[in-house]
């Protein structure tokens, strides 16, 4: 057993006890065992119950803005910014276009 080991464990405690999981003396009981094993055996009881580690954190692009699974979001206001490049685009083709008829 490592000490990394060791420590991964008692940083799943440490979170478990912060949020309210554990009370103080099953918290002190299951460190004292973590200190004491010798096999990885013996952390079981230290470990059972605990909330999983978060393998990854989730990507900004994925991040939930709330809802339900299953049901559509509202959908979003345009911008500003993204109206003002509409009206300009918008403004170049009649630009051209009359240009175009005057042409000929």
């Amino acid at each position: 057993m490592t000490d990394v080991e060791r420590e991964r464990l008692s940083t799943r405690l440490n979170a478990a006890f912060a949020d309210g999981k554990l009370e103080q003396e099953d918290y002190q009981f299951r460190l004292d065992q973590l200190f004491a094993a010798t096999r990885m055996g013996q952390l079981l009881p230290v470990a059972e119950g605990l909330p999983p580690m978060p393998t990854h954190s989730n990507p900004e692009i994925v991040a939930s803005e709330g809802g339900e699974p299953g049901h559509l979001a509202e959908p979003r206001n345009a911008s500003r910014f993204a109206l003002v490049v509409l009206a300009v685009v918008a403004a170049v083709v009649v630009l051209i276009a009359v240009l175009l008829v005057a042409a000929f």
